[in-house]
């Protein structure tokens, strides 16, 4: 490892040492909002809506454990093919995910109307609600395949290298035939999850998993006489999982005798304006909302991509770490979501308000013992990306267990803020948190990395200290608000 990378890692971790001391006395402060619940509360109660709150959480977590475990073994087949191909395979990756998660986070808005009329006893709307998400799903998904096929020219003047971009648009253009069914199999996906039917999304992404890895290694290296794609072959993999996903579950629907009285395929035929418009107005703050905070991430990787190579396969390995943590309070934010529209739906405030801090706490307890394993074992965990005994891989290695130590902090903070977000979108309260996701994201989280990392010249991880930052002020934030506002609602 070179000296410079030395010295610089030195300064950093004297500085993240004093930033976790700080981190830890604000977490004492912090965690007795979700105290205020406990004396007003009989243990049944509370128990009951642990019990009912896993039930949902676990298969949900499950399905996107599975789509993060597809991600992961992309991230290591790409890491197979060398540094290079990681770095490019990492920015075309990250694109695509962010345009995912913006346009499925739209799509978002089919569970808490779906859970709301469902609790409310209103089968004949349940099923408008999923058809016209896929609609929606259609729609949203045209213009954004327009973006990824040419998306060269932008981020070129984002200042990418030329090689990473021209390696990044070979996977792009084959990835993105994938995003169609992707963004349907998401509608679809939150209309099961609202009827608390959730298994059989967890069967269908994990065995999507499966098959998505076997698929990689047919295509990459040219196996059962297809031809060797390399990196492109990734992305064919991938598409070739999404449409296999949704048409599974499109099958599932159309064979369950729960799914028929909703009627969702023939009320594809009609377009409910009504329907249409409220999902259109829940949908479109959820989706600005995940924008802000994938492009948190994605603004974060274009920033690592300029201090080199180097910096940016640390940053890939870092952050698809982090995205497969954060999978598991993903699927809990579901879960949350639904409970909450659910009991809403029956008129139960009180129930509606045990749900949404049962989801934080269950989510808090699970980011804490992510963040020991990462402070704890970076390099275990940095092996299964590269070889760290290979001299050429040595700054990576190390870049890349500093940054995990900085993804350590913000495990928490990063699971709650999702989960009260979701609890608020029970509510159908979306457009007052995108507006706090903007300004904790962009304003403190990107403000703050860009000061730390560029400025002080803390490089990578500075930029990551700005992400922690960003994400406590959400966490913080949104949970409140959903206090607040459970309290407001019960006055009225």
């Amino acid at each position: 490892m070179s000296v410079g990378v030395q010295g610089y890692l030195r300064r950093v971790n004297r500085f993240v040492g004093k930033l976790v001391g700080l981190v830890v006395r604000c977490l004492g402060s912090w965690f007795p909002v979700f105290g205020l619940m406990k004396h007003t509360l009989k243990k049944s109660s509370l128990f009951s809506e642990i019990t009912a709150s896993l039930q949902l959480s676990v298969p949900l977590a499950s399905a996107q454990l599975a789509q993060a475990g597809t991600a992961f073994i992309d991230t290591v087949m790409m890491g197979l093919l060398g540094s290079q191909i990681l770095a490019a395979g990492g920015l075309g990756s990250a694109v695509f995910s962010a345009l995912l998660i913006i346009t499925t986070g739209v799509i978002s808005a089919v569970s808490p109307l779906t859970a709301e009329a469902h609790g409310s006893g209103k089968t004949n709307i349940v099923g408008r609600v999923a058809a016209q998400g896929l609609w929606l799903s259609l729609l949203l998904s045209i213009p954004v395949l327009l973006l990824i096929w040419f998306i060269g020219p932008i981020l070129r003047q984002l200042g990418q290298a030329e090689n990473n971009v021209i390696l990044a648009e070979v996977y792009l253009r084959a990835v993105m035939w994938g995003f169609l069914p992707g963004v349907g199999f998401a509608a679809l996906k939150n209309f099961v999850a609202a009827l608390s039917q959730p298994r059989s999304v967890m069967v269908i992404m994990l065995c999507g998993m499966i098959f998505n890895g076997t698929t990689n290694y047919v295509l990459m290296f040219g196996k059962l006489g297809f031809p060797a794609l390399g990196l492109a072959g990734i992305g064919w993999a991938s598409t070739i999982s999404y449409w296999l996903m949704f048409t599974t579950l499109v099958f599932y629907i159309l064979r369950q005798p729960q799914f028929q009285p909703y009627n969702i395929f023939p009320n594809l035929r009609y377009f409910d304006r009504r329907i249409f418009m409220g999902l259109v107005q829940t949908g479109w703050p959820i989706g600005v909302l995940a924008g802000v905070e994938s492009g948190l991430f994605t603004v974060t990787t274009f920033l690592m991509g300029q201090l080199g190579t180097v910096t940016l396969a640390a940053h890939h390995i870092a952050l698809q770490t982090a995205a497969v943590t954060f999978m598991v309070p993903l699927g809990i934010s579901f879960a949350t979501t639904v409970r909450v529209g659910q009991l809403m739906g029956q008129g139960n405030l009180r129930g509606a308000r045990l749900a949404g801090f049962v989801g934080m706490g269950i989510g808090a307890t699970f980011m804490g013992m992510m963040a020991l394993l990462f402070w704890t074992m970076p390099q275990t965990i940095v092996s299964l990306y590269l070889d760290v005994n290979n001299p050429d891989n040595a700054d990576v290695v190390q870049m890349a267990m500093a940054l995990l130590g900085v993804a350590a902090m913000f495990q928490l903070f990063d699971g709650v803020q999702i989960i009260a977000a979701a609890a608020l979108r029970g509510l159908k309260d979306t457009r007052i948190p995108m507006l706090i996701g903007v300004i904790a994201y962009w304003i403190v989280g990107l403000g703050s990395g860009y000061w730390l990392g560029i400025r002080l010249e803390f490089g990578g991880v500075g930029l990551w200290l700005g992400l922690a930052i960003g994400l406590a002020a959400a966490a913080c934030i949104l949970s409140w608000r959903f206090y607040s506002l459970i309290a407001a609602t019960k006055k009225i």
